[in-house]
């Protein structure tokens, strides 16, 4: 039995490709449907396999964002699990196996085990430590298991995952330290004005970046938040989202005189408010200091305007510094993280090996013991007058005896199953000693 992994990623794949196989809502569900049904019903149709055999796939979970697609599967033979996901990959936007093969990573039970465990602390993100992967690695499990298609090895991995991706972010700095050039704006208004709650700010842009920004400012305890965007309609769409207040794009100098904040974060491939436009509101605002923050890229701010007096003006290069130093203090946090990663994979991989060979020396036990019992009663029968302390002799006698001989080949099954060997030797004791009907485990 071994645990697969069939995925592409950012490292291994082009976005275009990435997009074609992403998938959310009710295409992932279809997904997993035909993930599970279809390998049954191949399973069953191959000759070579016994009448009721189980699928190729025991178990699996689809793993979708925008950066990866991870199919995580159990199997009793890891190469024909990994051709028949790649298959299934193939299947789903008509790819050619030929020019998927070149992007695919297989991996299976302890390196992907702890490749699943990285990818939930954050390791294997295009940004380091990212939060929103743990999230996903959840839902992922919990999407796989309303379809059906998970058990009892793929929800212990999963739960154990998420265990160590939250260990990762509670124990160390992995995912502290902004990379977020929204948040870090927000910082550097906090950190130049301090308490933001009485702070004007006008948000200027009514994009992803924006938005990033209006939330992060309601974070950090910013209440009197304006939008302005030279389309009305998608200002006040922001401001409905975010509970802010919109302005039309005319209304811009008057929110000039009266703002602590600007911040801006516009589409525009042009300045959109040049130094004059500033300086004409100075004389309204009678000395108050305005704070320019501007994250755009092209810039929306003229860079003449940070030289205007009472004016202190950042760009994205500032930002940016503080972001790549940020990255730079998560980077320190890798070492902690691939410890942490390390234990909780061990402790997984002897879970998953004892439960190959626990039910089996359990068993085997059971069996010898019960053997034992009927020889002593037979024997007890024929040595007619033995008192009770020699019937409990020969009792003891045959109790050593089965554990003496059972001893070897319990702590041989066990090392043999933590070299990854265990359900080999589990279905051969289970055949040889005639154990009866075997469970699936």
């Amino acid at each position: 039995m071994s645990i697969v992994l069939v995925g592409l990623n950012h490292h291994t794949a082009p976005v275009a490709l990435r997009e074609q196989l992403t998938l959310t809502g009710c295409a992932l569900r279809m997904a997993l449907e035909e993930l599970h049904i279809e390998n049954a019903s191949e399973a069953g149709a191959q000759q070579a396999r016994a009448p009721g055999s189980p699928p190729v796939l025991r178990e699996g979970v689809i793993l979708s964002t925008c950066n990866r697609l991870e199919v995580y599967a159990v199997t009793d033979d890891a190469a024909h699990g990994w051709a028949e996901i790649a298959r299934f990959l193939s299947r789903l936007q008509g790819i050619s196996p030929a020019q998927l093969r070149l992007h695919l990573y297989r991996l299976a039970d302890r390196e992907a085990v702890t490749h699943l465990m990285r990818v939930a602390a954050g390791l294997d993100s295009m940004i380091l430590g990212e939060p929103q992967i743990l999230g996903q690695v959840g839902q992922a499990f919990h999407d796989a298991h309303a379809a059906g298609a998970t058990g009892p090895i793929l929800s212990h991995l999963f739960a154990e995952a998420v265990h160590a991706g939250k260990r990762a972010r509670s124990e160390t700095a992995i995912s502290r330290h902004t990379t977020s050039v929204s948040h870090a704006a927000v910082l550097l208004a906090e950190a130049k004005l301090g308490d933001l709650s009485a702070a004007r700010v006008v948000l200027v842009g009514s994009g992803e970046m924006a938005e990033q920004a209006a939330r992060a400012l309601q974070a950090h305890c910013a209440h009197d938040i304006t939008c302005i965007n030279r389309t009305y309609a998608r200002a006040e769409a922001l401001a409905r989202r975010v509970g802010a207040r919109a302005r039309n794009w005319s209304s811009l100098a008057e929110a000039l005189a009266q703002a602590d904040v600007l911040l801006t974060a516009t589409g525009a491939p042009h300045i959109v408010i040049d130094a004059g436009d500033v300086a004409a509101a100075l004389p309204q605002r009678e000395g108050r200091p305005l704070l320019i923050i501007d994250i755009a890229v092209p810039r929306d701010v003229d860079e003449a305007a940070g030289a205007l007096p009472g004016v202190a003006r950042y760009d994205i290069d500032d930002l940016q510094s503080a972001v790549d130093a940020n990255l730079a203090r998560r980077g320190t946090a890798v070492p902690q993280v691939e410890a942490i990663i390390d234990e909780e994979a061990v402790r997984f991989m002897e879970w998953l090996h004892s439960r190959q060979i626990v039910p089996v020396i359990a068993d085997l036990r059971r069996q010898a013991e019960a053997l034992a019992r009927a020889e002593v009663e037979q024997a007890l029968r024929r040595l007619e007058g033995l008192d009770a302390h020699g019937q409990e002799v020969v009792a003891r006698m045959a109790h050593r005896i089965v554990r003496k001989l059972l001893h070897t080949p319990t702590v041989r099954l066990k090392a043999l199953a933590e070299s990854g060997n265990g359900y080999v030797y589990a279905h051969a004791m289970w055949e040889l000693f005639d154990l009866g009907e075997r469970e699936e485990r």
